[in-house]
């Protein structure tokens, strides 16, 4: 089943579990309560409020199911994230096969996904009447390793082709900007459950190695996914979305559940982000060579929203 995410973005609010349920409470007046949704139907909860207030025993009983407590900034970016340490029965197996992985495997491992990341983006830009070889063209280019950094000459050509010349991609940046942060810290919660569901650890990366990021395998593993994301921006913007709305907000959280074509048939985004993070470990436990990536292209909902549009 593949769970719910759930935001909570008013100051005035309180969560607590009762029953079987996160329950949210309003902290003003006769303190009603707002609505309740199941502990087991939650996949993530992204706390995007500041004056929030919440249950220890709340956070145990998401942890306990795996569901990350996500913690964001000012920016809609993650700054914290509560997640479970035991999230597979096998962890300790496949910690100690990542944990024993060789540096020529995990080469070969990154310039896979920058391939992928690559073929998505430029499945994007088709998406949007955009040049595509300029994308496309590098996937061929990219060795073990991408010593070359294909990935950023990539990113440095994709930006612009997809918002106009004078775009920046920016980390505090507002609307654009801030849109693209929110959809990424909706990524990242899905691709952390992902992760931990899978018996790995998040800090261990593939590629990504800065010491003050405690999430290195999950910047990893969402490479790919990446672009949905970037499109679904796209696609707000050209219907003349400018900010960070509880109505884009929900558009991009439902982006995750719109269904990617695969080797074995169209599979919801976030299922996608599962078979990738478990490929991963069955590949460090010599179980398989290769990772389970989506077929490049777009979602097919989202295809069909932006053929809508023309």
């Amino acid at each position: 089943m593949i769970g719910r995410i759930v935001e909570v973005a008013d100051d005035r609010r309180h969560l607590f579990m009762s029953r079987g349920f996160m329950v949210v409470q309003d902290t003003e007046g006769s303190r009603k309560e707002l609505g309740q949704v199941p502990l087991d139907d939650i996949a993530a909860v992204i706390a995007n409020a500041h004056g929030l207030s919440y249950t220890n025993n709340l956070l145990v009983a998401l942890a306990e199911r795996g569901a990350p407590f996500v913690l964001c900034g000012a920016n809609h970016n993650a700054v914290g994230m509560l997640l479970s340490i035991d999230g597979n029965f096998q962890q300790a197996k496949r910690l100690d096969a990542q944990i024993a992985a060789s540096k020529p495997l995990h080469k070969r491992l990154w310039a896979d996904i920058v391939k992928a990341k690559l073929q998505q983006q430029a499945a994007a830009l088709e998406a949007t009447g955009a040049p595509s070889v300029p994308l496309s063209a590098l996937v061929a280019k990219v060795r073990s390793g991408d010593p070359d950094n294909m990935e950023a000459q990539g990113a440095r050509r994709y930006w612009g082709l997809l918002f106009g010349d004078d775009f920046r991609r920016r980390q505090d940046g507002e609307g654009l900007n801030a849109m693209l942060n929110y959809g990424y810290t909706v990524l990242r919660a899905a691709t952390a459950r992902a992760v931990v569901a899978a018996g790995l650890h998040p800090t261990l990366g593939v590629f990504h190695s800065n010491e003050g990021n405690a999430m290195r395998l999950i910047d990893d593993v969402m490479e790919p996914f990446r672009p949905v994301i970037d499109l679904r921006v796209w696609q707000l913007a050209r219907q003349g979305e400018k900010y960070i709305t509880p109505d884009t907000k929900r558009a991009l959280v439902r982006t995750l559940y719109d269904d990617m074509q695969t080797s074995v048939g169209a599979t919801p985004v976030m299922s996608c982000i599962q078979k990738l993070a478990t490929s991963l470990a069955q590949v460090y436990l010599g179980e398989r060579e290769k990772l389970d990536l989506p077929l490049p292209g777009l979602p097919l909902a989202l295809a069909a929203s932006l053929g809508e549009d023309e």
